[in-house]
């Protein structure tokens, strides 16, 4: 069995070695040609998997993407051809929610703001929305939360907002899929309207997909003087994004939010479990076996919480900042794809055992993900 894997899908090795014969390749430039004896594709979201792409393959049994999103899967396609498919919801999810975290721990910091004193709107309450608004209720931070499709579930009891009454809040943080029809289409969803309603005192962060937002229009809209602070990791047309919109982000990233080392791997650990309930194979691996200690995998606090510390802290585990400075500097020397090719090793807040003296004791670090001793 040949399976062929995106080379950026971490320990994919390591699980797939003893099922088939294992062929890494590189997720933006895939042909037909390359993978025409694949039995099994592994890709992530810069693979378009569609009839263009397995024209040439006649025997290939499953698909599999190490993603939440799936809007770069032809899932009609593979259906029509009867090619197994399966995604990885909520694999990043937490990684994503740690991103937004980290980038308004910075912009408090950079613009003396209280966090606790801001309300956040949601917009996209899934998996990435619901791990984000955990982390806020843990830090009391108000939060509002649009998601008409779930709002229409009676078996969600969460209270839903308006998208107008959550683009009114202090940050707006988007964490919706990229659809192009229906009562809810999200392309284009912050038009030009929609952005021209924002004040200068706003924060708009996006970490969901590129064309949730209109670029354009918001290029258009920062020229003319708008002043609300701006936090992209997605772009539309990546890689070829739009540069001229860079030097009006506070925060600017190549699309790796999701991108801790842990959120990539529960991907290759989902695809790898549902290959073998496809294979009808016992799993025999799991990710806890791979998984290495990170550089700072412990400390002691000594004080109750405030928000000092938990910028201290977040930025000791993750401090965006880096990611927004390796992005402005490589950006048009290397490109948007060697950025994340290259992406340097981040860990998620699991990953940091803290042990609390008796003055210091607060269930807000367990809470937030941290991994109390």
């Amino acid at each position: 069995m040949n399976i062929f894997y995106d080379e950026n899908m971490p320990y994919a090795a390591d699980f797939f070695k003893d099922i088939g014969h294992l062929h890494p390749f590189a997720g933006r430039t895939l042909s037909a040609e390359a993978i025409k004896e694949a039995d099994v594709l592994l890709v992530r979201s810069i693979t378009q998997v569609n009839k263009t792409l397995l024209e040439k393959n006649t025997r290939l049994k499953f698909v599999g993407t190490a993603t939440i999103g799936v809007d770069h899967i032809d899932q009609a396609y593979l259906q029509q051809r009867g090619i197994g498919f399966s995604s990885s919801p909520g694999c990043n999810a937490i990684s994503v929610a740690e991103y937004v975290l980290s980038s308004l721990v910075i912009l408090a910091e950079r613009y003396c703001l209280t966090l606790s004193e801001m309300t956040v709107g949601i917009v996209g309450a899934g998996n990435t929305g619901s791990r984000l608004s955990e982390k806020l209720d843990a830090l009391g931070i108000k939060y509002l939360l649009c998601d008409p499709l779930l709002a229409e579930q009676s078996s969600d009891k969460r209270i839903f907002s308006t998208l107008d009454e959550v683009l009114a809040c202090d940050v707006i943080s988007l964490h919706v899929p990229k659809t192009m029809t229906g009562e809810y289409a999200t392309y284009h969803l912050l038009d030009h309207g929609r952005l021209s309603q924002l004040s200068d005192q706003q924060i708009l962060i996006n970490a969901c997909r590129g064309e949730v937002i209109d670029n354009k229009a918001l290029l258009a809209l920062k020229n003319s003087g708008r002043e609300f602070k701006l936090v992209l990791d997605v772009w539309e047309d990546e890689p070829n994004i739009l540069h001229e919109l860079i030097p009006f982000c506070e925060i600017s990233t190549a699309h790796i939010a999701g991108y801790s080392l842990e959120g990539k791997a529960r991907g290759t650990e989902m695809l790898y479990q549902a290959l073998c309930q496809q294979l009808e194979i016992t799993p025999k691996k799991q990710l806890k076996n791979y998984l290495i200690e990170a550089n700072i995998s412990g400390l002691t606090i000594n004080q109750p919480f405030n928000e000092i510390l938990l910028n201290q802290l977040v930025k000791l585990v993750y401090d965006v900042r880096r990611d927004d400075g390796i992005f402005r500097q490589q950006i048009f020397s290397h490109g948007f794809d060697h950025i994340r090719k290259n992406y340097p090793a981040r860990r998620e807040f699991s990953a940091m055992k803290i042990s609390m003296t008796e003055q210091a004791k607060s269930d807000v670090w367990y809470h937030l993900g941290f991994n109390n001793v």
